[in-house]
């Protein structure tokens, strides 16, 4: 059984780097076009599994080609496909547009992810149970994610959620229920409907969710960093200044980064600063997944 199980979406990723976004009715040219392994969940487990972490993946993965390539990419990066579903639908994709300043938009089309119902969740307890850390994000369907908080809870496992994308109209029980919550700062703000321009402001929303019965919050703030608050402390750990060329998926190669680190013994600011080492170099390389180092690059 894995150290690490991630449950979660994948996607092929299709980026196009712009020089501008179009109006309403324009086509323009773009500089260039890639595409890439992707989706939240995907993306922290091949971030994990690179820095030599024990990782399983439960996910749905689509019927046709881009399914079969999702399947090999996890076997080159030593994640098992044991736990992955072969979907009926089409695999999602990720329409993604970087522009000039490194900034991305991005379009998702769940497909396949949407067959990883709670019900599916059933024949993966013993690995869920059987971990020392459970990974969630939100691009497969919440009842999903709550089922597995629910199956992790009857074991003592921890989990860590990502709520990305944001969504309104979870269920705050569960929220209350996992380890670790870790939203962005535009994602703090849905769901508190609070705002986020300073750092008072974040510092204000992320407590009031601590007071509501989130045990570690983390809010990671892009370049300035990510801010761990519990009941009982609060850091603010600075990231490093790097000449950015692409950030698609570096929350995720810091979610993933973290994972590995708490589960390999280290504190959570420890794990969070070297969490911050991850992202750092996955922004000065291109792509999602393929801009991940491997733990003998990061230290390099």
């Amino acid at each position: 059984m894995a150290d690490i199980t991630v449950i979660g979406s994948n996607m092929i990723d299709l980026i196009t780097y712009i020089d501008r976004m179009p109006t309403e009715g324009e086509t323009i040219s773009a500089p260039s076009f890639s595409m890439g392994f992707g989706g939240k969940g995907s993306n922290q487990a091949i971030a994990a599994a690179r820095l030599g972490a024990d990782v399983a993946m439960i996910t749905a993965v689509g019927g046709d080609e881009f399914g079969a390539q999702q399947l090999d990419n996890y076997e080159k990066n030593g994640i098992g496909t044991e736990t992955i579903i072969r979907g009926k639908a089409n695999s999602g994709v990720a329409p993604i547009f970087v522009d000039p300043t490194s900034d991305n938009r991005i379009i998702i089309v769940k497909g396949a992810n949407e067959e990883l119902t709670p019900e599916a969740l059933n024949q993966f307890i013993d690995v869920i149970q059987s971990s020392k850390l459970i990974v969630l994000q939100q691009e497969i369907p919440l009842e999903t994610n709550y089922r597995a908080i629910e199956i992790a809870n009857e074991a003592n496992v921890p989990v860590l959620l990502n709520p990305a994308p944001a969504v309104s109209g979870i269920d705050k029980d569960f929220v209350t229920r996992v380890q670790f919550y870790a939203p962005n700062e535009t994602e703090l703000a849905t769901i508190t409907g609070m705002p986020v321009e300073t750092l008072d402001d974040i510092k204000e929303a992320a407590r009031t969710l601590v007071k509501e019965g989130v045990s570690n919050l983390i809010v990671t703030l892009g370049s300035k960093g990510v801010l761990w608050i519990s009941p009982d402390d609060a850091k603010l750990i600075p990231a490093h200044k790097v000449d950015a060329v692409d950030t698609t998926g570096a929350g995720d190669s810091f979610i993933g980064a973290f994972a590995n680190f708490y589960v390999a013994g280290e504190s959570i600011p420890e794990a969070l600063a070297h969490a911050n080492d991850y992202s750092a170099v996955t922004v000065t390389r291109p792509g999602t997944q393929k801009s991940y180092p491997t733990a003998a690059e990061l230290n390099r």
